[in-house]
């Protein structure tokens, strides 16, 4: 079994000074893998000296050497992806056979994407008499969540880094793993001692003196919409900047010419893969109600064609959920939906579950009341609810009815009436007709799913502050 009592500050690998150790726990089988010794106020105190330290050199570097920077930690990551996706399926769950794809080679490319993207913003730009300046916000807290642990990770201290901002990082304390794989890349690349360190505990003790530490000026969330109003509310009293990535509860509109088939399929996909546990997943099927009969034949189909099984099981497409809270909770939806009314359309045999470990088996639900809690939580597990609707605007009536706007689906054979509709949905990130996901778009929620965007020249200039300074006409600006 491993063992970690270090945390990484200014460079350098350091013990940790915390009291506690946190057990990395296996979710397909609940057995401890791995152990980290929680970081104290002292190591968090460290840290933000560090980056506080680190400022003036980050941002001396200027953009283009900071764009080469994310270049280099990309390239580091690469030459270790095997071993972190090893380590990430070992943490969370996911298939090996998928891990590769789906958690290091995306956040590979978010980090090349990033660098790309600062090249494109505008650091100085002139607006009449007034020369405009985007200057680096300060230290960054960023406060990382367990269900794609290196991407939601990159999507943070890659935009910070490319603005000039130093981090402090708490990944989840159900994975942390990787976060140490990501600071020997990070040492590796060259970067300035300070601009990126490591801290390791959970969100009660060590999220929260992060959040509310003196030495911070930004915090990025990504988490639950709970933790989401406890960070807002710990940063209120300094005024600090928050970016907040939090809970969906997407809709996939299909109207009555859309492609059935390929709706199904990519929503399925998207609820299935990684046992559900993704924000943007498309867990509400909305179909015309004369197409419910067919629709439930291809869910079926679509649902039937995935195998759950060991992460080392080079045949399955879903783990086990990771860990038992999460299995508690996806449970309780099972369970709850048919007293609500729900009707099973299919669920995954249970003797072709494994016995140890979280688990729980896809399932899709035919729901007639959009607002039971089954289309209206985010369940994180692999649960689809299909919901037939009348017409276009009963459509776009449900697709908004809940309290989250983070991402959505449209598909029709008429691009001009699924962008009309997509117009219409309250959320930050439409796909139509299947389109792939854009790296370089900027990505956040409406509504509950928080506020602040990640990704491309957008998630960027998050982290920056706008400074005027005027000058008198015919001076230099």
């Amino acid at each position: 079994m491993d063992h970690r009592a270090d945390t990484y500050i200014g460079g350098r690998w350091a013990e940790s000074r915390g009291e506690d150790v946190i057990a990395v726990l296996d979710p397909s089988t609940g057995h401890c893998v791995a152990t980290v010794r929680e970081s104290a106020a002292e190591d968090v105190d460290a840290a933000v000296a560090a980056a506080e330290a680190a400022r003036p050199e980050l941002r001396a570097m200027g953009a283009q050497a900071r764009a080469a920077l994310l270049g280099r930690i990309a390239d580091e990551l690469e030459g270790r992806a095997a071993l972190l996706a090893g380590l990430i399926s070992r943490e969370m769950g996911m298939p090996r056979k998928h891990c590769e794809a789906y958690q290091v080679r995306t956040a590979v490319t978010t980090l090349r994407n990033t660098a790309t993207a600062v090249r494109q913003v505008e650091f100085t730009e002139r607006i009449g008499g007034s020369s405009v300046r985007r200057e680096p916000v300060g230290v960054v807290a960023a406060i990382t969540p367990w269900n794609f642990p290196l991407l939601q990770t990159v999507a943070k201290i890659g935009p910070a880094l490319a603005a000039g901002c130093p981090v402090v990082l708490k990944p989840s304390e159900i994975t942390p793993l990787d976060a140490f794989v990501l600071a020997e890349a990070v040492h590796a690349a060259g970067a300035p001692p300070g601009a990126f360190n490591v801290v390791i505990g959970n969100g009660m003790n060590v999220g929260e003196y992060l959040v509310g530490h003196p030495g911070t000026a930004m915090v990025s969330l990504t988490g639950s919409t709970r933790a989401g109003r406890r960070v807002a509310r710990l940063a209120a009293p300094a005024i600090k900047r928050v970016s907040l990535e939090l809970g969906g509860k997407s809709a996939s509109v299909v109207l009555p010419d859309g492609d059935l088939a390929a709706a199904i399929a990519g929503s399925v996909r998207t609820v299935v893969i990684n046992s559900g546990q993704t924000c943007t997943a498309l867990t509400r099927l909305l179909v015309p109600f004369q197409r419910l009969a067919e629709t439930e034949t291809l869910v079926a189909e679509a649902m039937a064609g995935y195998r759950v099984g060991m992460p080392d099981d080079p045949d399955a497409d879903v783990g086990p959920l990771a860990s038992a809270g999460q299995q508690h909770r996806v449970n309780d939806h099972l369970e709850r939906a048919p007293v609500d009314g729900a009707r099973t359309i299919w669920a995954y045999p249970s003797d072709g579950i494994p016995r140890t470990g979280f688990y729980a088996g896809p399932a899709a639900f035919a729901v007639s009341d959009p607002r039971i809690p089954l289309a209206q939580q985010e369940v994180f597990g692999p649960l689809l609810a299909v919901i037939p609707y009348v017409d276009e605007a009963d459509a776009v009536e449900i697709a908004n009815g809940t309290e989250y706007g983070l991402a959505a689906a449209v598909w029709s054979a008429d691009e001009e009436r699924a962008l009309r509709v997509a117009d219409l949905l309250e959320a930050g990130s439409v796909a139509v007709n299947g389109a792939p996901f854009n790296g370089l778009a900027p990505f956040g929620g409406y509504k509950r799913s928080g506020y602040g965007r990640e990704l491309g020249v957008h998630g960027i200039t998050e982290f920056t502050e706008l400074k005027s300074v005027q000058v008198r006409a015919g001076a230099a600006g």
